[in-house]
């Protein structure tokens, strides 16, 4: 199963040399490098195929990252909003 792992770190150096252990160690695939911009992306499951679709035709990276975490709970009205925005 494939996972994906958050960390806080102090600072940017501190980052970066966690960031080049794990990858070293073989440990993770790759770690998200400071020039890259994080898409956090609110949608419903039935919408992921539309997504990639619509993501891979205007990103510039051969393979781009594009997985997708379930909500496992949320406050009501938000996941009311989020349902009726994609709807």
């Amino acid at each position: 199963m494939s996972i994906v792992v958050f960390i806080t770190c102090a600072n940017p150096e501190e980052a970066q040399k966690i960031s080049q252990a794990l990858v070293r160690e073989k440990l993770c695939a790759c770690v998200d490098s400071g020039s890259e911009v994080l898409l956090i992306v609110k949608s419903l499951k039935n919408k992921f195929t539309k997504i990639v679709k619509l993501v891979k035709s205007l990103h510039s990276y051969e393979v781009p990252e594009i997985i997708a975490l379930p909500i496992i709970a949320g406050e009501k009205k938000y996941l009311d909003w989020l349902r009726d925005s994609v709807q």
